[in-house]
Order: C-alpha cells, then sequence, then structure tokens
C-alpha cells in the first residue's frame, strides 16, 4: 500500500480515538452501580482500542517520514498501556482472566479475530542490529564452551549440484563462443577495411545489408530458443512468474529505500543552529521569566523564595507549583490512568501539525525543519536552563543580601544536607540490590551465565505459530457458574498483555499496571515452554534457565544462590529486556521435606524469589516466568505471593484440535486426501495436548512415508494406531487442576463472588413466594 493509504489509516485511527475518549470523559467519570452495565462499557472500549491499536501499529511500521513515526510512537505506546489498564479493571471485575466477548462482537459486527493482540514490529526492528551481534557473541561463547554443536554443512541436492554444472558449463561455452566471435569479428573489419580501400558494387552492399539482418533475425530466433530451454530445464521462471517475482523484488527494494530514508531522516539535527539563533533569546527570556517569580513571591509573602536544588528540579520547581484549583481538578472517578493524558497530547498534536497537512504532494516524504526544531527547542531550553541557574542564585542572594538585609550563607561541611546524606547512606540495602561484583564488567557475568548453562538461546518461535481456534461451547459453560479455563486464543492474549507488550516497550513498562511475574500451568505438553521462547523472540529479550535441573550443583549454599541472582539481575537490567524462567517450579515450593542438599538449595531459592522480584522497579523491562505441569504439589501460599498472574492451560478443545492437526499434517510435508478425515482424528484426540498430537504427525510422516504418499496416499487410521501409544490427560487430571486454580487468589474471588450472587438470588425468590 502506498504511503497515503497509511497516513488515512493513521487519520483514522486518531479520529476514532478522540471518538473514544471523549466517550470516557462521559461514561467512566460516572459512578455506576451496575456492574453488568460496567462490564460491557469495559468490554466495548476494550474491543474498540483494540482496533485502533492494530491501525497505529500499521502505520507505524509502513510510513517512513519519521516525524510522523515520532508522532505515532507515544500514541501507539498510550493504546497498549490503556488496554493493559482496562484489562486489569476487567479481570478485577469478572474475577477471571478470561471474558466472554462474543456478545460485544457481535453488536459491534467484528470477527472474533479482531481481539488479536497484533505485536508492533518495531520490538525487534529498532534494536535488530544489537539483537543480531548479542546473538553472534552468545553463539560464540556457547560453541567454545561446548555447549552447541557447530552447524554441519548442508550436503549440496541433485538438482543443486547439477545446476551449478549447467550454470559453469554454459559460462564455459559462452567464453568460447565469445573469443571464437571475436575472432570472426577481427576478420571480417579487417577485410571490410579492405574492400573499402578498393571500393565495394550496389550488389556487395546489398549483401552485406542482407548478412546483417539475417544475423539479426537468427539471433533473436536462438535467444527465444534459449529461453524456452532455460524454462524447460527449470532454470528460469516463465514469464508471469518472472512479473510476480520481479513484483517481489520491487517491493524488497521499497522496503529497504523505506528504512535508507528513516536512517536519514535520523541523521537530521538543527541544535546547533538553535542555540546560534535563538539561544541568547532564551537565555534572556528565562532570566526575566524568574526574576519576575522573585519580585512576585516577595510582594505576596514578604521574602525572596529559596532557590531550588537542582535535586528537586532547580528552576523548573519554581513554574511547576500548581494552584489550588489545578489541584481540585485532578482525579479519576474509576481508577487513574498513566496513559490518557498522553494519548490526550497525542490527539492534540495530531491536529495541530498533521491532521490538515497535504500527504500526498510530499512525494520524497522528506522532513519538516520546524517541527524538528520543535522537539530540539526543548533540549537546548534545558541546556541553558541550567547554564542560568548558577547566576540566577547568585542574583537571588544578592537581592536578599541587599533588599531585606538577609545573609545566606553557603552549606556547610556537616550542615543538614550533608548528615542527610550520611542518614541515607546508613540506611541499610537489601541484599538483592548490593553490587556484589563491582569490579566486574557486564560482557565477563554475560558469558560465565552462558557458559554456565544459565543464559541460554531462545527458540525461534513467535506466539502466532501457538495454534487454536476459539472454543464454540464457551458461552454455554459460563451458564453453569464453573470458572472458565483460556482456550489458545485466550493463552496468546494473555501472554502478549502481560509478557510481550511491557518487555517491548520501556513507556508500557513504567507506566502500566507492573506485572513482574507469571505462571504457566498445565499439564505436559500444552506448550507452556514453547510460550515463554515465544515471549523472547517477539520482544528480542534474553533467556535465563533457571530451572532446578538446570542450577543444581552450580551455585551451591545461600550465598552462591545469591551471588546467581545477583549476576541474572545485573546482566538482565544492563541487557533488557530479560526473561528469567523457572521450569517445574513446584519444586522450589514443594509441601514434602528436601532429600538431599539440591533440593535444599531449590527451596532455598524459592524463599529468596520474592526479594529477587522487589529488586525489580518500573524501569527494569524483565519478567519472571515459572512452568509447571504439577503446581498442586507446591504450598499454595508462597507460591501464589511469587506469581502475581496465574495462567491455567489445558488440553486443546475440538477446535484447536482440528486446526493442529491440519497445520502439522501440512507444515511436515503431509498432504490431505479423501482417506484422510480431520474431524475424526479431532474427535478421538480428545485430550491429547499439541505435543502429543505433534509428536503423532512426525512419527507417521517419516521420510519413507513421504516418498510413498504419491501411490498410497495417508489414512486416518494411520495417525489414530500411533495416537493410541500416547496417554491423555485424563477427566480426573484436568479436575485437580481445576481444582487447585479455585485455591488460587483469583480462584477464590470467583467463588465468593459467585455464593454472593447465588446468595442474592435466594434472597429475591424467596421474596416473590411471599408475595
Amino acid at each position: 500500500m502506498s504511503q497515503a493509504t497509511y497516513c488515512k489509516m493513521w487519520a483514522d485511527a486518531q479520529k476514532d480515538l478522540d471518538i473514544l475518549l471523549q466517550k470516557e470523559r462521559g461514561e467512566f467519570l460516572q459512578p455506576e452501580t451496575n456492574l453488568g452495565k460496567v462490564s460491557k462499557m469495559l468490554a466495548t472500549s476494550y474491543i474498540q482500542y483494540m482496533e485502533i491499536f492494530r491501525n497505529l501499529a500499521a502505520a507505524y511500521d509502513h510510513l517512513i517520514h519519521r516525524q510522523k513515526r515520532a508522532a505515532i510512537r507515544p500514541v501507539l505506546d498510550g493504546v497498549m498501556g490503556r488496554i493493559l489498564e482496562i484489562k486489569m479493571e476487567m479481570v478485577k471485575l469478572d474475577n477471571s482472566e478470561c471474558q466472554d466477548l462474543d456478545d460485544i462482537l457481535m453488536e459491534l459486527n467484528r470477527p472474533l479475530e479482531d481481539i488479536e493482540i497484533p505485536i508492533p514490529k518495531y520490538f525487534i526492528e529498532e534494536n535488530l542490529e544489537v539483537l543480531q551481534q548479542r546473538e553472534k557473541t552468545l553463539d560464540e561463547i556457547l560453541l567454545n564452551a561446548g555447549l552447541q554443536e557447530q552447524k554441519p554443512v548442508e550436503a549440496m541436492t541433485l538438482p543443486e549440484a547439477i545446476k551449478l554444472i549447467q550454470v559453469a558449463e554454459r559460462a564455459r561455452q559462452g567464453r568460447s563462443r565469445a573469443r571464437f566471435m571475436k575472432k570472426i569479428y577481427l576478420e571480417e573489419k579487417r577485410t571490410t577495411k579492405q574492400e573499402e580501400q578498393t571500393g565495394r558494387s550496389p550488389d556487395d552492399a546489398a549483401t552485406c545489408i542482407q548478412k546483417v539482418w539475417r544475423g539479426y533475425v537468427q539471433r533473436k530466433r536462438t535467444e527465444k530458443l534459449r529461453e524456452e530451454e532455460m524454462i524447460f530445464l527449470g532454470i528460469t521462471l516463465p514469464p508471469h512468474l518472472e512479473a510476480t517475482s520481479s513484483f517481489q523484488k520491487f517491493a524488497e527494494k521499497v522496503k529497504a529505500l523505506q528504512s535508507d530514508v528513516q536512517e536519514r531522516q535520523d541523521e537530521v539535527s538543527f541544535k546547533d543552529e538553535l542555540k546560534e539563533t535563538e539561544g541568547p533569546h532564551i537565555k534572556e527570556t528565562l532570566q526575566d521569566q524568574l526574576s519576575q517569580c522573585f519580585t512576585e513571591c516577595r510582594h505576596i509573602t514578604g521574602r525572596f523564595p529559596d532557590y531550588p536544588p537542582e535535586k528537586a528540579g532547580g528552576s523548573k520547581a519554581i513554574f511547576s507549583e500548581k494552584t489550588p484549583e489545578q489541584v481540585e481538578d485532578e482525579g479519576w472517578k474509576m481508577g487513574p490512568s498513566n496513559f490518557l493524558s498522553i494519548l490526550e497530547e497525542g490527539s492534540s498534536q495530531f491536529k495541530v501539525f498533521w491532521q490538515n497537512r497535504d500527504n500526498e504532494s510530499d512525494f520524497l516524504q522528506d522532513h519538516d525543519p520546524e517541527l524538528i526544531k520543535e522537539g530540539k527547542r526543548e533540549e537546548v531550553e534545558e541546556e541553558i536552563r541550567v547554564q542560568v541557574a548558577d547566576l540566577m542564585e547568585e542574583k537571588l542572594r544578592n537581592l536578599k543580601l541587599h533588599v531585606d538585609g538577609e545573609k545566606v550563607s553557603t552549606q556547610k561541611k556537616g550542615g543538614k544536607a550533608e548528615k542527610a546524606g550520611k542518614a541515607s547512606a546508613k540506611k541499610k540495602i537489601p541484599e538483592m540490590e548490593r553490587d556484589l561484583t563491582p569490579d566486574r564488567t557486564i560482557d565477563s557475568l554475560y558469558q560465565e551465565l552462558a557458559e554456565g548453562g544459565l543464559l541460554i538461546k531462545a527458540q525461534a518461535v513467535n506466539l502466532s505459530d501457538y495454534i487454536g481456534n476459539y472454543d464454540c461451547l464457551r458461552s454455554s459453560l459460563r451458564g453453569t457458574g464453573a470458572q472458565p479455563l483460556p482456550s489458545a486464543p485466550d493463552v496468546r492474549q494473555l501472554v502478549a498483555l502481560y509478557g510481550i507488550l511491557p518487555l517491548g516497550s520501556q513507556m508500557v513498562h513504567e507506566n502500566a499496571p507492573l506485572v513482574k511475574s507469571v505462571l504457566l500451568a498445565g499439564p505436559a505438553g500444552v506448550g507452556k515452554k514453547m510460550l515463554v521462547h515465544a515471549i523472547c523472540t517477539e520482544t528480542g529479550a534474553n533467556l535465563f534457565n533457571l530451572t532446578p535441573s538446570n542450577i543444581a550443583g552450580k551455585y551451591p549454599g545461600k550465598e552462591g544462590l545469591l551471588m546467581m541472582l545477583h549476576m541474572v539481575l545485573k546482566v538482565g537490567k544492563e541487557l533488557q529486556p530479560s526473561v528469567v524462567w523457572i521450569g517445574d517450579t513446584e519444586k522450589m515450593f514443594s509441601k514434602a521435606a528436601p532429600k538431599g542438599e539440591e533440593e535444599a538449595d531449590s527451596k532455598r531459592l524459592g524463599k529468596m524469589l520474592p526479594q529477587f522480584l522487589k529488586a525489580l522497579k518500573p524501569k527494569d523491562r524483565m519478567l519472571l516466568v515459572g512452568t509447571t505441569a504439577r503446581p498442586f504439589e507446591a504450598n499454595i501460599g508462597p507460591f501464589c505471593k511469587v506469581y502475581q498472574k496465574i495462567i491455567l492451560i489445558p488440553a486443546p478443545d475440538y477446535m484447536s484440535r482440528f486446526a493442529l492437526w491440519k497445520h502439522f499434517i501440512l507444515q511436515n510435508g503431509g498432504a490431505f486426501s479423501s482417506l484422510e478425515n480431520l474431524s475424526c482424528l479431532a474427535q478421538v484426540s480428545d485430550g491429547f495436548t499439541q505435543g502429543q498430537i505433534l509428536d503423532v504427525v512426525q512419527t507417521v510422516l517419516s521420510e519413507l512415508r513421504l516418498l510413498q504418499m504419491s501411490r498410497k496416499p495417508l489414512r486416518t487410521v494411520e495417525f489414530a494406531t500411533s495416537l493410541a501409544r500416547h496417554i491423555p490427560v485424563y477427566k480426573e487430571e484436568q479436575e485437580t487442576f481445576e481444582a487447585w486454580y479455585a485455591k488460587t487468589p483469583l480462584g477464590r474471588a470467583w467463588s465468593t463472588a459467585l455464593a454472593e450472587r447465588e446468595a442474592e438470588d435466594g434472597k429475591a425468590k424467596k421474596g416473590k413466594g411471599k408475595k
């Protein structure tokens, strides 16, 4: 699509955002006692914000105008943050991680796919060079440590070898033909020169013209025959496919040019020009404003103000004091938001700078100097403000001395400020936040963690690779009062909301409701480990593996574990985003007494995790992800204290199993036939997990079976026979997981709310009976 199309997409998204913000100002500020109405209002806003998010992400990824992208970016991050805020409100209201949005989607005429979370490409693309260099470094460390095998050189296939020989042979023939033709050309040239010297008859001239024409016609005929031969041998593409390929190449070329333009615009700087032209005026204005503030303050209070220290904001603090009217205007009725002000500011900037701009005439997508100056002007003002601070502080000291006769002494050694500094220095620093390795570089710590197997390479899988469709029976089950379990799309949404979006955006992580830890619980084979790797792939995060079996014997004792967590924290914060993964995490919180030193260290690490999480601040894009197939073996109190969000992943439902069979068969080279019934496979595989279905498909579709497929089509019974060798997740095991989840904080809140609703319904029925 053209740049004008994405500009229109951006404009439409901003228009929808303005409508939504106006609606929020009207509805969300009014107290509402009807919880059903509130739930519907939140769900509607959630879906509408998701549509705006999708359009803004597409516009940001494809626009090449750097200033337009800079204008979209804060709004895009603000929309992501607002979606997280609304999601938290919905979870708090429903006491469940899964909301039924089917009715709202039908009212808005939206498909189910509209609530899928899009992953912005800039999470990876803006740090691509750094991530590639980091991956290369990790590969070298793992290869030298013997933890990773060097990729073997792939053998050349027979068609590739034939093609290589053909290319070499044709090149040899071409060179030989070129030498032969050059020889003929030189001979003819010599003959022609001799004839010109002796003269030429009209017949000779006609013969020469005929010779040239016949040569031209024959070359064209030979060229056409050669092209047909190349197409027949499969070396070149037919003309209609060649056109498609050329379009693809052109699209790649355009994308590369877009990146070049974006990088070129990044280098444009007007900061020095602003300092030279506007710097003196800005300095004079700041001095006048501060002098006026000093005079007004003395007129009102009877004395000159104290100059704020730089830590308190310096001269900024003088202008930042609010009037009582401004303070009264703050506050939100339905939970405060850190993103509405950002969205409103972005909307107003769009109206001022971009709404009425002619985008079609800007063919080169060149930068706007005035907009760049506007952005750089704030930086210049800040630099000049710091320069003016010392001068104005001295001026204020002189005013106090000569006007009020007040002597202002400089802070002496041992004064209040120094004593306060000493008091804060004496304050005990938590163990997890102390720097235990002040003399070591990040690179050395990174290498030690990698060589120890604690820093591992994430598998290249995307969140979209977690296959599964929506459960059609989900709405009917809600009427029974049972706690709703997430389907595969719900799992993708929750992982994206709590893991990918905050890790991908610094602004979202700092301002959105902070989620430091997530637990993925479910039977073996449902894709918990894959989701951990997907989080790292989508955000470019480092992956630390602190699974009990992986750390056994590496950092023994309390001091060793403390050093290990310190190293993970230090490297993870410096090279953020980072994911700390703990597999089989229930072993750290086991109810049984430890049998050996390794189990004791595992339980000791579990007790240290709350301190580890406390050391994570909003600015640190780090996430603790635990996975467990047996959560009911853990002591639920400390278990739920460590993991802030718990996602229970059940075995796939019928619709998801149908999609899984289809995807895995095609992915492994299979083909469908009339003898293969996917519906039957989805039915008989009830209770089997994604991992088991994949294992069955890979077992059946061996290399030999793929060669036989043309004369012996695939049959349903082949997969069913292999499936029978696996043990499914029985109903009793699934009920055990559900019973455990009911004991978690969110599960207890659901049960309490359900009991209250049933009690209210009972009272209402009794009241009707008396009447």
